[in-house]
This record gives C-alpha cells, structure tokens and sequence, in this order.
C-alpha cells in the first residue's frame, strides 16, 4: 500500500464530524486538506499541508476546488437476488396493492422462485454488476440482507455470496440473516413449522458466521408483532445485533418493537405512530428512512421532520430489491430526502454517513472523515452539497477512495 495519500485544494471537506447532537450541526471545512497513511487518516485541516506529512512517496491529489465528503453507506440493501419483477409493474402503476400481489404468488415469493433456482455462480455475478453501479454512486459500505431463499440451502447461498463479494470488490458487505421476509409457499398451512425453520436456520448460519444482523417483515399479513417478537429474541441469544422492517405499510407497533429490545435500526417507518417515535427517540434507536421505495410505491412519505423534531436520528438507504426499489442510486435517494422528506443538506449527508454507520455499529470507524478513521472518502463534481442535492437524477461522482485506495474514477 501507498504509504502517503494526500488530498489539498478541497473547496468544502464534509468531515461530518459531530458538533452537536442536532442532526445539520456537522463540520465543514474550506480550503482543506486531508492525509491518509496505510489507509487510515492521519491529518485534517484548511490551508497548506503541513511540511511534516509531505513523504517522498505521497501521492498528491489536487481537488481543484471541488467537495469532499465520507463514502457513502448504504445501510439496506437486498443485495443478491434471482431474476426480475418488471411483469408486475403494471399491476404496480395500476394501484394494485403490494399484499394483493403477494397473495397471487408474486412480490417477494416470485423472486423466492428465481433465486432458489438460480445458481451461485449467476447471483454473485448479478449481485457484481449491483455493487459497481453503487460504487460509482460513492457508496464505500453497505449492509445486504438474504431473505429471497426462505429455506436452509438458499439462505445460506445468499450470505455465502455476500462474504466472497466482500473479499472479491471494493466495497464492504455487512451481512442481514432475514429468513422471516415472507412465508414460504410450502408453509402456508403451517406457520408455526416455519417459525421454527427461521430459528434453526437462524443458528447455522449463526454457527458459520455468516451474518451478524437478524431482520424480520414485521408487517400486517406478513409476521405479526408477536411473531417478530418470539424470532427477535431468540436471534438475540444467539449473538445477533438486531433491526426490523417496521410499520412500512400498516402500524403494527414495529418501532416500539425496535425500542423494547434495543435495535440499532428500525427500517421503513411510513406508517409509524407518534408513541412509536417517541419512543425510538428515548431509546436511541435509529430511524432508516427509504424514501426511494415510497416513490416507487407512489405511497406516503415517512414523517421524518416529526421524528428530527423528536430527537430521532435519521439514516437514509436504497432499500435496493427487484420489487419496491429496483435502484441503486444512493444519490437520488438523497435527492428525494431533500425534494418530498423536506431535509436540510447536512442532515442529508450525515444520513448516509455517520448515522448509516451507527445503523450498523460502524461508527467508530467509518462515517465520518476524523483521524484514526478508515479513509473511505468520495470527491464529486460540485463546489456545494446543496449542488448535488439541486441537480438531480444524475451522478455527481469524480473519484471514490476506499482505504485510501482510488477504486472508482468518472470515466
């Protein structure tokens, strides 16, 4: 490895280091500079570079003016899957409920069908193709949950997947255990039976390592509270950390489900109640928000001034998967956290830095650009965030740093 990375010139730095708890009360620095040393940062500060950091073997990269903020993290994905559900979008656009085409035998349980018959070599192919279009949108992390195999065997496939992405590419890959995203065709009349797959499964792949977070739909027609609840807390005593898809479409108390057991994360939130924030809120739980699946479902936006307003700390993710968000453009999932969720630039940009970091226990050493940090940083073509956030719907990305290595470069 380069012993010296050297970044100068830098118009704005978006260190998003934390001056307050108030989500926009971030650290920005202007004719900055930045230095990594074995992939890690070592100096940050406005003006020259300070003689003492300039080594024979620093690389030097003149940003010319241009902004630099932390990779991005892209903390819910749905990352490897079969096939494709564009046969549905029809039914989509014509208003069809999601529930109602779960119930035919479509949604998730199609994409169950594709990836229990596709092999490992054309998922992990396929699941590539995903990782470097992120990569090119600056996302350096990300968090991928299984979900799509509903058994033993293609569970596991996907985690497997997901562990040999993570060595074979650039970006890092934390692996979601989420066997309980729908019930398996052959469970119907027995769900119970199925309840008790998810643990076991839940163990195996405990046992190999294969994934440190546990999810679960817990949603009206899908896994009741009480249900969640029971998977919830055995996947705890088996070591996982916890987060949940909660009151997406239906308020079934998911939030104040994350809340009691004491979740990093709970997911979705566009039907959530006022008690339900109140209490992520008390709990420190944090709220991440999708609100590219909203615009995608042409459904309600999650009540996130409310939840700032609340005390809530915001992440924003993808939530990229064949069905409700066929995307993975981190960048245009900011830009409709700016357009329909009203945030403001800099809690935009901690949204998916710092606190998609604390959604996955990271935050010590990613998220934010401070020294003994990871130097995963991205430069884009604007003297502004409010640019990026402005111009939307194309990529504003120039380089992208992971470890200090450059791994992405526009054109």
């Amino acid at each position: 490895m380069e012993n010296g990375l050297i970044l100068f010139n830098i118009g704005k730095l978006y260190t998003v280091k934390e001056l307050s708890k108030k989500m926009d009360d971030i650290e920005v620095l202007e004719n900055a500079y930045i230095i990594i040393e074995d992939g890690v940062i070592v100096a940050i500060g406005e003006g020259e570079v300070p003689s003492k950091y300039i080594k024979i073997t620093s690389k030097f990269i003149d940003v010319d003016g241009k902004i630099v903020t932390p990779g991005f993290i892209d903390s819910h994905t749905h990352l490897v899957h079969g096939g494709s559900r564009e046969n549905e979008f029809l039914d989509k656009i014509n208003g069809v409920p999601y529930l109602e085409i779960l119930k035919r035998g479509g949604g998730i349980l199609s994409t169950v069908k594709a990836t229990r018959e596709s092999s490992e070599e054309e998922l992990l192919k396929k699941a590539k193709k995903s990782l470097l279009k992120m990569l090119s949108y600056g996302v350096t992390t990300i968090e991928a949950k299984s979900g799509y195999g509903l058994d033993l065997e293609t569970e596991k496939k996907q985690l497997r997947i997901n562990k040999k992405l993570d060595l074979e590419q650039d970006i890092t890959i934390v692996s979601t255990y989420m066997g309980a995203h729908a019930l398996p065709k052959e469970y119907e009349n027995d769900r119970n039976g199925y309840l008790e797959l998810v643990k076991q499964v839940a163990k195996e792949v405990r046992k190999e390592g294969l994934a440190e977070f546990f999810d679960v739909f817990c949603e009206e027609g899908v896994f009741s509270y009480e249900e969640s609840k029971k998977l919830f807390l055995r996947a705890k005593e088996l070591g996982y950390k916890l987060r949940i898809h909660a009151d997406e479409i239906e308020n079934i108390k998911g939030a104040q489900l994350a809340a009691e057991l004491g979740m990093l994360s709970a997911d979705h939130l566009m039907a959530v109640d006022d008690d339900g924030i109140e209490k992520i809120a008390k709990a420190g739980v944090i709220a991440n928000i999708l609100p590219a699946t909203s615009f995608s479902l042409g459904k309600n936006y999650a009540p996130v001034k409310k939840m700032i307003e609340k005390g809530v700390e915001i992440a924003l993710s993808s939530d990229y998967n064949p069905g409700s968000c066929p995307s993975e453009n981190l960048q245009f999932v900011m830009q409709l956290a700016a357009l329909k969720l009203k945030m403001k630039p800099n809690e935009i940009l901690k949204a998916v830095t710092l606190n998609a970091a604390k959604s996955l226990g990271l935050d010590k050493e990613i998220g934010s650009l401070e020294i003994g940090k990871k130097g995963d940083l991205v430069i884009l073509d604007a003297k502004n965030l409010e640019y990026i956030l402005y111009h939307f719907a194309v990529n504003h990305t120039l380089k992208v740093f992971k470890d200090g290595r450059l791994v992405y470069m526009k054109g």
